[in-house]
């Protein structure tokens, strides 16, 4: 698929450097040098459309002023059949380059032709990719902070996609482990409180105290009655376990499922156990040498793993041992294997059963300190865990209301659930808000996200495509339809606001691509916010009911082209395009 901004940026590569063998045939410049550089959009295009800097880092090696590299540079261009209508050299040797009516002309039946295609483009060259977001405990309801992960991974895998990756979402159950044990010690208490009184049965002072326990305690009351009272321990946790998670697992999906997320896996930490393949990662690593005994546990050498890793990325010894590196249990003195331990054969199983070239999970920024452990893990499995895994770390949300943070929910005097908020807001006001820069504290305006006026961006962007297909819609109830791109005139579209549109239709290639690079899905909230601000100033100052059918025809072609990509860039987001507002 086109990215007509990368390939403008190669086409003037290939112009300078046949400038430069020209001119180093004439001899003005020395012949046998690497002409190389950067090629960028200029903040301020009044200067150009595009700037290269080959003149500048071309200095040292061809022994001349940049200034004077660049003059010699633009002598010998050749523009004829380029995208660009002219060059000029700049301050200390800048080379600017203005394109031409082709390059706008190209954009427009670009977006036509590939339609809901438009913006994909081929980078990942359909190689397996893993993202693994939200796994929150199924121990209770969903929070905000699984609301904003919930976003940022589905966002994160539709750019992915965009880029030409085979991407799988998946979500991991922690179904098992003291969590799952305290989770149903707390049903149970509730439970025998019911019968015998909250006086008469304690409840555990590290146990789950939401609303929903009682209402599991009380569901499982309704369904048994009162035949687990004589139970051992064991089998009423057991029971309670099972019957809670096959109450809470549905609902996580509802939930997520109301929200816009469907998983392609719900992988279940038990199976780890059950398949043995806990054990049989641990024992690789012991017959590896990577493991030892003490004090009846056994111990993975992570501080060894690391050390060497930072050796090898240059650190000294005496930096290492600032770090004062730890190692970790994976096998506790009463046989039971912890939480780190079937995190690694989660992962072994990601890379060396299901063969994901890449792996990326999203973490809440309290889990830093598990990023390089579980990279060191894979590394000494051999499984190139530096290069192969990557964590993208989020941090805190803060709901706010007139101004003021929220910390409580109205209804249950508990943490703000996904439920919840979902019953508040918009879930496209939810996941435009949530997906933003994963490194930064996310401040939601709830009365923000509720209002439906230009101050809400998301409401802004949804009634920039209401109001192109309101006005296709009346423009072909008077016989003007959007005409193909090749057989509109094109060259009518000279004004600058239309220029600036084109050219931000342009952009979203290469969104896609900056998006997967920097794991940053945020980008394209940006992009197509000023998509939809640039339209709303081409449609204020270029008329197109009334002007001559040429032009009418040209502008209808490009409206429809801003339809087409914010209904793109919407989708990528999981945000709805609109017919009417």
């Amino acid at each position: 698929m086109p990215n007509l901004i990368q390939e403008a940026k190669q086409q003037i590569e290939s112009l300078l450097q046949q400038a430069y063998e020209k001119a180093a045939g004439k001899g003005t410049l020395p012949a046998g040098a690497v002409l190389s550089g950067t090629v960028e959009i200029p903040k301020d295009t009044a200067n150009g459309d595009f700037a290269a800097n080959h003149a500048m880092t071309g200095a040292r090696s061809l022994h001349m002023a940049p200034r004077k590299i660049a003059d010699a540079l633009i002598a010998e261009l050749e523009l004829e059949g380029s995208w660009f209508s002219s060059a000029e050299a700049a301050g200390p040797g800048f080379l600017n380059f203005r394109l031409n009516g082709s390059w706008y002309a190209d954009v427009l039946k670009a977006v036509a032709a590939c339609g809901a295609d438009y913006g994909r483009i081929e980078e990942g060259k359909g190689r397996k990719v893993m993202v693994e977001f939200v796994s929150a405990n199924p121990t209770g309801p969903m929070h905000m902070g699984n609301a904003r992960g919930g976003v940022l991974g589905d966002a994160l895998s539709s750019v992915l996609d965009m880029a030409g990756y085979e991407v799988s979402r998946e979500f991991y159950v922690n179904d098992t482990g003291n969590q799952i044990e305290k989770f149903a010690s707390s049903i149970d208490a509730r439970y025998r409180q019911l019968f015998l009184g909250e006086e008469a049965v304690p409840f555990p002072e590290d146990g789950y105290h939401g609303d929903d326990i009682r209402d599991l305690a009380e569901a499982f009351r309704a369904e048994h009655g009162d035949e687990y009272l004589e139970r051992s321990v064991e089998e009423r946790h057991q029971a309670m376990a099972e019957f809670g998670l096959a109450h809470n697992i549905p609902k996580m999906k509802s939930d997520l499922l109301r929200y816009g997320i469907e998983y392609d896996t719900w992988f279940f930490e038990s199976s780890l156990h059950e398949s043995g393949f806990v054990k049989d990662t641990i024992q690789k690593l012991t017959d590896l040498g990577y493991t030892y005994e003490k004090e009846g546990a056994l111990w993975l050498r992570t501080s060894e793993i690391l050390a060497e890793n930072l050796r090898k990325a240059g650190k000294t010894e005496a930096e290492i041992e600032k770090l004062e590196l730890k190692d970790d249990v994976l096998r506790r003195a009463n046989g039971f294997y912890t939480y780190f331990a079937a995190d690694i054969a989660y992962h072994r199983n990601k890379f060396e059963v299901r063969g994901f070239d890449k792996v990326i999970n999203i973490w809440g920024a309290d889990h830093h300190g598990h990023v390089a452990r579980l990279k060191g893990a894979m590394d000494a499995l051999g499984l190139d865990g530096e290069h192969r895994l990557d964590i993208v770390l989020m941090q805190l949300v803060k709901l706010l209301e007139n101004g003021v943070e929220v910390r409580m929910s109205k209804r249950t005097g508990k943490m703000i659930s996904l439920s919840n908020l979902l019953e508040e807001i918009p879930v496209d006001a939810a996941r435009y808000f949530f997906n933003s820069r994963p490194e930064s504290t996310v401040e939601f305006d709830l009365e923000l996200a509720k209002r439906q006026d230009s101050e809400n961006p998301v409401y802004y962007v949804q009634y920039a495509h209401a109001r192109i297909c309101t006005m296709i819609a009346n423009l072909a109830a008077e016989g003007y339809t959007v005409p193909a791109a090749e057989e509109a005139d094109l060259s009518c579209l000279t004004e600058s606001a239309e220029k600036e549109l084109i050219r931000q239709l342009a952009g979203l290639p290469e969104e896609i691509r900056l998006s997967v690079r920097d794991y940053d899905p945020s980008r394209i909230n940006k992009y197509v916010t000023e998509l939809a601000a640039r339209f709303h100033k081409f449609y204020t100052v270029c008329r197109i009911k009334g002007a001559e059918e040429n032009l009418l025809r040209a502008r209808l072609l490009l409206a429809d082209s801003v339809r087409i990509v914010l209904e793109n860039s919407l989708a990528v987001i999981g945000v709805n395009a609109p017919e009417k507002m």
